[in-house]
């Protein structure tokens, strides 16, 4: 099965933040003093949401 756009860019950001922690030396991004204004983090999490509703908006539920 061919990967869509989504999860080409869910990957790439993906990739993009577990770089992060690892140059950061962290395990997770709970343990960043910059988590709630890092936009790597924000990135992945904006690209989570768009793999799982195809770039659809509102009315996705988790």
């Amino acid at each position: 099965m061919e990967k869509d756009e989504f999860q080409k860019d869910l990957e790439d950001k993906k990739k993009t933040l577990q770089e992060c922690q690892t140059t950061k030396n962290l395990k997770t991004c709970m343990d960043c003093e910059k988590i709630f204004e890092c936009e790597t983090r924000k990135n992945y999490v904006r690209a989570t949401y768009d793999s799982m509703s195809k770039g659809e908006t509102g009315g996705f539920e988790f």
